[in-house]
Order: structure tokens, then sequence, then C-alpha cells
């Protein structure tokens, strides 16, 4: 998408992708991975989840990456964390204590800006993007977190239905951007349209969550 569009919607508070809790997803899975107490695990396209909090308050160290300011700005207000603000190539460096973002476009991002990932957790990221962007983002991805392991969610529901974001990703696609590097694992499937009012309303039928394990073939 372009990035106005997403900056657009963070100015009009038009966040309909925001949960409010806790994802389930992250709070099932994130022991499958065996990470260590103080993992540093990266979110892409975080925007101002509660996730975040969550993890840090299991004592992960937690980084970041967000096109918006605003989103950002809200995150640390909401975590009552006095950020020191710095510049990197591709826009603002937040950081306090254990929790860095990344603010600008994550296409200039490099691995050696974002330093050592433990796990990426892909809430709503992949999703995000039209098909004509996913690939290269998964490549970016990729090369960020050196193919650490990775917990993915996606949706499947009929596009000519609804437009998307959130966009379709089906398990082929999910194959062809990951299995070269890692070992992919279905963790859980569930149709969450009766919770998803902005597709029900539209008129969908079935709005399919999926959880996915990625874990490194070689690293």
């Amino acid at each position: 998408m372009e990035h106005d569009f997403w900056q657009t919607r963070w100015k009009n508070d038009q966040l309909g992708f925001h949960l409010s809790f806790v994802h389930p997803i992250l709070k099932r899975n994130v022991s499958r991975f065996g990470l260590a107490g103080d993992a540093r695990i990266f979110l892409p396209l975080c925007g101002k989840t509660l996730d975040i909090g969550w993890l840090l308050e299991s004592g992960y160290r937690v980084v970041g990456a967000e096109l918006s300011e605003i989103a950002v700005g809200q995150l640390f207000e909401a975590l009552k964390l006095v950020p020191d603000i710095s510049s990197w190539e591709g826009g603002q460096y937040w950081q306090s204590g254990r929790l860095a973002i990344f603010q600008g476009d994550i296409f200039r991002l490099k691995s050696d800006d974002l330093g050592p990932v433990d796990l990426v957790y892909d809430r709503a990221a992949l999703v995000a993007l039209p098909s004509s962007m996913r690939g290269a983002y998964a490549a970016q991805i990729l090369a960020l977190s050196h193919a650490a392991p990775q917990l993915l969610i996606t949706f499947e529901y009929d596009p000519a239905e609804k437009a998307g974001p959130p966009f379709p990703v089906l398990p082929e696609e999910v194959a062809g951007h990951y299995a070269g590097s890692h070992a992919i694992a279905e963790l859980s499937r569930k149709d969450v349209l009766e919770s998803s009012l902005n597709f029900k309303e539209a008129g969908v039928t079935r709005f399919v969550e999926v959880a996915w394990q990625l874990m490194p073939r070689h690293r």
C-alpha cells in the first residue's frame, strides 16, 4: 500500500485493525519457540498493538518497525514510557528500556540497524500488503532477521466478497515466501467472522484466521 494510505488511516483514527486485547494466538503459542527469558522479538508494522506491552511484561525485549509517527507516539504514551528519540536512515528511532521502535519505511531498514532477532512476530504485516508487495516484504523480513523463527498470522476469505486490507494469504503463498528457508507448521485455524464486524457487515461468508510456526532450516 502507498504510505499515504496508512498515514491517513492513523490521522483519521481509522483503526479497525487495532485490537483492544492481547492476541490469544501470541499468548497461546510464544512458548512453542523455546525462547530465552530475555529474547528479542521483532514486530514488523507493529502499530500500537497491546501485544508489545504483554511481551515486555513477560520479560522479553521488543523491537518494532512502524510507518506512522502517530502510532509510535501513542504506543509509548500508553506504556507510560518516555523515549529517547534519534534518527536513522529511514526515519526516527524511539527507545526506552527493553523497547525500541524504528519509525519509518521498513524497506529502508537494514539488519545492522535492527540488530539480533530471536523471533519475528507477524501479527498484521504480511496481510496488510497487496500481493504486489508481499514478495518484497517477505524477502526483507528474511534479510533483516537472518531467517529467524517466525509466528505468522494470516487470513483466508473470498476477495470477491470484500477488498482488503487485511488481504487473504493462502497456505501456498506462505510456502512460496518461506518454505525455502523454514519448516512451516499450521498451529491453528479458526473462522473469526463473528468478531470481525467490518467483514461480516460487508457480506463476507467466511473469514478464517490461521496461525503458522516457521522454524529455520539452517541458521
